[in-house]
């Protein structure tokens, strides 16, 4: 009886909601209690003459009908193995050190990292369903173990920098459209290892203290197909309008035996903001396997983080729990 509710909860969710999956952002719905999800999702993109990759794995898990816990490892080949030497350098003069930052050079091969593991739990607190309509609303925590040599002062609890974040979900849905604002912060732990010195002597300790951050996302979804539900085969096409945002303070660095600070001049250690637009395309098969595809680029400002355009692909499936 338990797997037969799940199955038509799922059904439900995937034909009448299915504009509320969101490619790029969480809704405030959850993973059903009891179900597993799987989630394969990765990004592109060419930076100069190479493209950076990163390919993630993601499970999923309804606790309750309210809480849902996820957990995400994921590797790339966006960071080096420790911090360029030309982010932080330095000169001598007499007897005296001068610390100075510069932008780094881009296209550099990296090796492909396992960068680590991030936990993401979401508590939906707030729901109001009509008739073809329903309004949601849920708390969501994150935390990563993420230690790359990460060089850039915006944080990303997923691959780019541990520490932890939380932050409000709400969404609502009408008939064929679904809207979702997703806000919260991010507080970064700082890298603490060693840069590459750029006369190649022994490697320099270093400590880059991350700025912290705020994000506002905002997404639409819009189911186009099927207009009228005939049985639990037909697919599901529906569109997408993603709206990424974030602002970031700017990073410290520290660097030498003695840990001098090191002044900021580089734009990829100074504070910003930016919004970035992601329209997609999602296709649902037999209300189940999921399939999301979503091009990005720079709105207002950028990301230092990537370049432009951004893609991404995913693919999930639920299974189902048993008595």
């Amino acid at each position: 009886m338990k797997r037969i509710a799940t199955i038509l909860f799922l059904f439900i969710s995937s034909y009448l909601n299915a504009q509320e999956l969101f490619p790029l952002n969480e809704p405030a719905s959850n993973v059903p209690k009891g179900t597993l999800g799987v989630r394969a999702f990765g990004e592109s993109y060419k930076e100069v003459s190479l493209y950076r990759n990163l390919f993630a794995l993601r499970l999923m898990y309804g606790i309750s009908s309210r809480l849902s816990v996820y957990a995400t490892a994921s590797i790339s080949n966006h960071h080096s193995p420790i911090l360029p030497p030309d982010l932080a350098t330095h000169t001598h003069t007499g007897n005296q050190t001068v610390y100075f930052t510069t932008s780094i050079k881009r296209g550099v091969p990296y090796p492909y990292l396992y960068n680590g593991d991030d936990v993401y739990v979401k508590y939906r607190f707030l729901s109001s369903d009509g008739q073809n309509s329903h309004f949601r609303m849920a708390a969501y925590g994150e935390a990563s173990n993420v230690n790359v040599a990460h060089d850039e002062t915006e944080p990303t609890l997923l691959d780019d920098t541990k520490g932890y974040g939380a932050g409000i979900i709400t969404t609502y849905l009408k008939k064929h459209l679904a809207i979702s604002f997703n806000t919260g912060f991010i507080i970064p732990l700082a890298y603490d290892g060693y840069a590459a010195d750029p006369y190649g002597g022994a490697e320099v300790p270093s400590k880059l203290v991350y700025g912290r951050a705020v994000s506002y996302n905002l997404s639409f979804g819009y189911l186009l197909f099927p207009r009228h539900y005939k049985n639990y085969n037909q697919t599901n096409w529906n569109i997408y309008m993603e709206f990424l945002g974030k602002s970031y303070e700017q990073a410290k660095i520290y660097q030498g035996p003695e840990m001098v600070s090191v002044p900021i001049q580089t734009p990829l250690l100074k504070g910003g903001s930016y919004i970035e637009a992601y329209p997609g395309l999602q296709c649902i098969i037999k209300s189940n396997l999921r399939i999301d595809l979503s091009v990005g680029s720079k709105l207002i400002g950028q990301s230092y983080v990537h370049f432009y355009p951004v893609y991404m692909l995913g693919i999930q499936r639920y299974f189902f729990g048993r008595e």
